[in-house]
């Protein structure tokens, strides 16, 4: 009977466990009523690789994606920025409906001139971000996104958060891009971003 009872407990807990997480993830498609998607983003005002001020205000009714990295990364931030500019060269005029940003962690050496000649290698579209050391931080804490300074024999590199935020045309989280998830599903949440879906 003892047996009986606690198969039948575990499958509650295993029906109750199912239903969370699919209403879980319905909510983190819509970042509706998840009170974390509501927290994540905020207002910032960094520089560009242009060298000019952008205050996230000025984006109000765009949608945008923004992704934490830093310009002597080895893998994870040249491949994101490759394969996000191969989705929008796939999204043809559409890609033109909405902004993307590389925000740098690092702030010793990513200069807006650097950030400039590192982002000519991917697409035009792809604007630099950075800032002090505090705009950063501050930046990055909004996100939820991590970033730590780790030594190296050569002097430092740094281990980072390595997801795209997809904020939609109110600057509120739509959605996420998580490191080498398939060309085809990036597409795909980029299309819903823009359409506003």
């Amino acid at each position: 009977m003892r047996l009986v009872r606690n198969a039948l407990w575990g499958a509650v807990l295993a029906a109750l466990l199912s239903v969370g997480a699919v209403v879980l993830f319905q909510r983190v498609q819509t970042g509706d009523g998840l009170p974390l998607a509501a927290r994540i983003g905020g207002p910032f005002d960094l520089v560009t690789h242009d060298g000019t001020r952008l205050r996230s205000e000025s984006l109000k009714g765009t949608p945008f994606a923004v992704f934490f990295g830093f310009t002597y990364c080895p893998d994870v931030c040249p491949t994101t920025m490759l394969e996000l500019s191969n989705i929008l060269k796939r999204l043809g005029p559409d890609a033109d409906r909405m902004r993307y940003f590389f925000v740098s962690v690092d702030t010793e050496r990513d200069t807006p001139e650097h950030l400039k000649l590192y982002l000519s290698n991917f697409d035009a579209r792809i604007m630099g971000l950075t800032g002090t050391a505090e705009e950063i931080a501050a930046v990055a804490r909004s996100y939820r996104a991590i970033y730590q300074k780790v030594p190296t024999s050569e002097g430092f590199t740094y281990n980072h958060t390595a997801t795209m935020y997809l904020m939609d045309r109110n600057g509120r989280l739509a959605s996420t891009i998580s490191y080498q998830e398939s060309e085809e599903t990036q597409l795909q949440k980029l299309k819903r971003l823009i359409n506003g879906n």
